[in-house]
């Protein structure tokens, strides 16, 4: 029987995914464990696995196009298999499985979840991100914890294998998408827990996560009442007698050395495996070892239509929106037309700042550069001017006591930022290394969640492309961002007489719901006195 491949919900704020690669074609044979395709998130870009064993009969998306949550992706079924119901059941707009009874007991138990869900918070500020049961199959209800591989307490990246599930198709492996350590663990081995329940938390050592699971406990609270409406999916698991899908290989403990992605990655580039280092868990060779093998990628081709303009001669190229810059768009527009922005630009002369840097490079074990002295004078400024380090939240506004400074970093995509953690109690020293790091990370697409996430101001730097001064949005749920200009040499009256100095112009943009003038005045006061005379910064 045919088989749906809908598009799974892999993170908790994806509404829609874009096929970023398919690894398979119509007619092409597959089997549990095998990639089918990439697919790019709001978050991150993670391989879509296959739990159905077949041949791919239809093909709904193409490479760049988006599909809602449940959306119809493929269909896997036995060769010349009529799809043509399912076809048609989607076309007029309902679901192949509806009238299952999969599908029944599936909408059953959706239902109490609706109900329970609490009313939403605002958690953006805990460094910490929720490992929800992935729906890995179409007629999945129920995941079973086969086996943990992680504890909490541990250290985990992108590509660690968390843990194996045993759903009614299958048991698969969960790859972890964050960097950080294993803070809680919501389900023992031999439990089951429902589609977007809470399998684990991932996050900053010490983070309070109690607000998580407090605001989403509601899912897995319902598990008990869909084991009892459906016996039949929660029996699933149990009568699972199938080995875990692994790929062949020699490891002892029968477990994948390589993710199917980076097995088809090390195809496509012709990279013998035996020679790659695995960063995955115990070894285990996952997507960015194979990206990072060679020391050079291959240049992309320069676009076609170049070639094509000439003179009378009309022509253009249309590129799909990315995830990434559809999110952008979204935000900043809300940002833009939801609060209200004012705006203050102020000279700062970096006369001392350029005498400073000199002296400090001479010591520092990394080079600081102006940016990173703007960053530090910041997150000074931002403790003597709390209204500045705020956000707006409808019906209250937030004081932060911490400092969490957004370095804008611009990528091939568009734009990520990066956000440097406690920036006020660092030294420069330290500053320079981590912006540097985030910048490498975001600029090679291997930030994680946790690295964005948390920022209570930002800052803008567009001084080394040559721009004096310009106006940025405030990137929400900040109620402020700073936009640095480049250093000129200009003319300045310096003690009574015209001299020659460095000058650099920084603009501060402010919601007006949350900053008013006087209180944007005083804050850029502050940093022009630290960075006009730089030694204060350092104590």
């Amino acid at each position: 029987m045919a088989e749906v491949i809908r598009m799974p919900k892999m993170s908790d704020t994806m509404t829609e995914g874009v096929i970023a690669a398919w690894h398979k074609k119509v007619g092409d044979k597959v089997k549990p464990g095998d990639v089918l395709a990439e697919v790019e998130t709001d978050k991150a870009t993670m391989e879509l696995e296959s739990y159905e064993e077949g041949i791919i009969l239809y093909i709904g998306p193409k490479a760049k196009e988006a599909v809602a949550i449940d959306g119809l992706m493929a269909i896997v079924g036995t060769q010349g298999e009529d799809i043509d119901a399912i076809l048609k059941s989607f076309a007029n707009g309902g679901g192949a499985q509806d009238s299952t009874p999969a599908a029944t007991e599936e909408k059953v138990q959706e239902a109490p979840v609706a109900e329970s869900s609490a009313p939403a918070a605002d958690l953006s500020s805990i460094p910490a991100e929720v490992v929800r049961m992935p729906k890995m199959s179409d007629t999945m209800v129920e995941g079973t914890i086969v086996k943990w591989h992680k504890k909490v307490g541990d250290a985990v990246k992108s590509g660690d294998l968390l843990a194996e599930v045993a759903t009614d198709k299958a048991t698969m492996e969960l790859e972890s998408y964050e960097d950080g350590i294993l803070l809680h663990i919501g389900v023992q081995e031999g439990e089951s827990v429902i589609v977007d329940g809470i399998l684990a938390i991932i996050g900053e050592k010490g983070t309070d996560i109690s607000p998580l699971l407090q605001t989403k406990a509601a899912a897995p609270v319902a598990a008990p009442k869909a084991a009892n409406a459906a016996p039949v999916a929660s029996s699933a698991p149990v009568a699972q007698a199938a080995p875990v899908q692994h790929s062949n290989n020699n490891n002892t403990d029968g477990r994948s050395k390589i993710s199917p992605l980076a097995k088809k990655l090390a195809q496509d580039k012709g990279v013998n495996v035996g020679e790659v280092k695995g960063s995955g868990e115990a070894g285990r060779i996952v997507k960015r070892d194979i990206e990072n093998f060679t020391p050079s990628k291959a240049s992309t081709p320069s676009s076609a239509g170049s070639a094509v303009g000439s003179v009378g001669v009309e022509s253009f190229d249309e590129v799909t929106v990315s995830q990434m810059r559809k999110t952008i768009a979204r935000r900043l527009a809300e940002s833009k037309f939801s609060a209200p922005h004012f705006y203050i630009t102020m000279e700062i002369n970096m006369d001392k700042a350029m005498e400073a840097r000199v002296s400090m490079n001479e010591i520092s074990p990394v080079k600081v550069s102006f940016n990173d002295m703007v960053v530090k004078a910041v997150a000074a400024s931002l403790k003597k001017h709390p209204a500045i380090n705020s956000s707006w939240l409808g019906d209250k506004i937030r004081y932060n006591h911490h400092v969490h400074i957004g370095i804008a970093v611009a990528v091939e995509d568009g734009l990520l930022v990066p956000v440097v953690r406690f920036a006020d109690s660092k030294s420069l020293s330290q500053i320079s290394s981590e912006i540097k790091e985030l910048g490498g990370k975001a600029k090679n697409k291997q930030l994680q969640p946790a690295d964005w996430a948390g920022n209570t101001f930002t800052i803008s730097n567009l001084g080394m492309f040559g721009v004096d001064e310009f106006t940025a949005i405030v990137n929400p749920p900040d109620a402020c961002i700073l936009a640095v200009g480049g250093i000129k040499q200009t003319a300045i009256v310096k003690n009574g007489q015209l001299a020659v100095g460095n000058v650099m112009k920084v603009t501060l943009s402010c919601d007006h719901r949350v900053v008013d003038g006087a209180s944007g005045a005083a804050f850029l006061q502050t940093l022009k006195s630290l960075l006009e005379d730089p030694v204060r910064i350092l104590v």
